[in-house]
């Protein structure tokens, strides 16, 4: 077991003295968990492949699991991608720093261990003064998923870094709740037309705008298991998000996910199950059964977005045995939030009628 130093940090105006400890660490080849705007992740040198191994065994993390590799300067993409692409520099112009990762051929700089096997490198700049001052003192690009066990809802505070990971990397770095709640955007720029491999805090519609053509990725928008043999991303193949309890998932017109929702929860409340409700501002006050919790209004889904990982492993510590959530409009960040929501709950979904 590792002795986890945990040092609390301005998430504003980051102490140079916490973040020095932090980037010698990286240097070392070492871990440290560090605040994203969307969640904290978990780094290592990305350059360094024994250090990439120790973040895969630190969470358990399957080898062929890409990890994204997070930059504090848009020229760092030119080095660790072979070709930049005209429509990666207007991306990167348009959203870097922020909540989107760009997927390119890699570098022969680029450790295999990094890019999960393959020839691509997934790279973005985050949008956290924490974390770009980390990636700075470090002068190195830093991979990093997300700072939890491999499987388990994503952290959005150092304290589900510290719940799955203490004991098992070397620093956290504390910096208060992160802003978006779900992952970055992953755009496969090697595909025509651009895909997105996994939706995130920038839409579809945001790249709309900056891109001609752009597709959703099957296994991002999908309602079942979609094969994938090699994944380009985080968050295609393998188990994630998930919550030990079971988890339904509820889809459809507000009116009849409420009716449905009742209907399940009085089902297993009748089975003497302990059940937990993710609602919404606008549906919560119509569940008087079980542990009721809002996620936010559907009229704000940062809101939603922003609370639900956080409740989600807020019911698993209050032992619920099964959660039942009401789905959103996948439409904008609500993609993101239902790819999610669907991962989650290993596609257990149940139409409203």
């Amino acid at each position: 077991m590792k002795e986890t130093i945990l040092l609390r940090v301005n998430a504003e105006d980051p102490e140079l003295e916490k973040i020095k400890i932090a980037a010698g660490v990286i240097r070392r080849g070492g871990l440290v968990a560090f605040p994203t705007e969307t969640v904290y992740g978990l780094g290592a040198d990305a350059l360094n492949p024994e250090a990439v191994k120790g973040i895969f065994a630190a969470k358990m993390r399957p080898l062929d699991n890409p990890i994204i590799v997070h930059v504090a300067d848009k020229e760092d993409a030119y080095k660790l991608a072979l070709d930049v692409p005209e429509s990666a520099r207007k991306l990167m112009d348009a959203f870097w720093p922020g909540p989107l990762t760009l997927v390119l051929k890699a570098s022969d700089i680029v450790p295999k261990v990094t890019t999960g096997g393959l020839d691509t490198v997934a790279i973005r700049m985050p949008r956290h003064k924490v974390a770009l001052a980390l990636i700075m003192e470090s002068r190195r690009p830093i991979a990093a998923p997300s700072a939890n066990l491999a499987g388990r809802p994503s952290p959005t505070l150092a304290e589900h870094v510290i719940r799955d990971l203490y004991g098992r990397i070397d620093v956290i770095l504390d910096a208060g709740p992160t802003n978006i709640g779900v992952e970055s955007t992953v755009l496969d720029l090697t595909s025509s037309p651009p895909q997105i491999l996994r939706p995130g805090g920038v839409t579809l519609e945001d790249l709309k705008k900056i891109l001609v053509e752009v597709v959703v990725h099957p296994a991002a928008a999908a309602k079942s298991e979609v094969h994938v043999e090699h994944a380009r991303s985080p968050g295609m193949k393998h188990k994630h998000y998930a919550p030990k309890a079971e988890m339904i998932i509820v889809e459809g017109e507000l009116n009849s996910v409420i009716k449905k929702v009742k209907e399940l929860a009085e089902h297993y409340v009748r089975a003497g199950r302990k059940v937990g409700i993710l609602a919404t501002e606008e549906s919560m006050c119509k569940y008087d059964l079980g542990i009721v919790k809002s996620m936010g209004s559907r009229r704000d889904l940062a809101s939603v977005a922003r609370n639900l990982f956080k409740l989600i492993r807020e019911l698993d510590d209050e032992r619920v045995d099964i959660i039942i959530a009401e789905g959103v409009p996948p439409k904008g960040l609500g993609l993101a939030i239902m790819n999610r929501l669907r991962r989650a709950a290993g596609y257990n979904i149940v139409e409203g009628r």
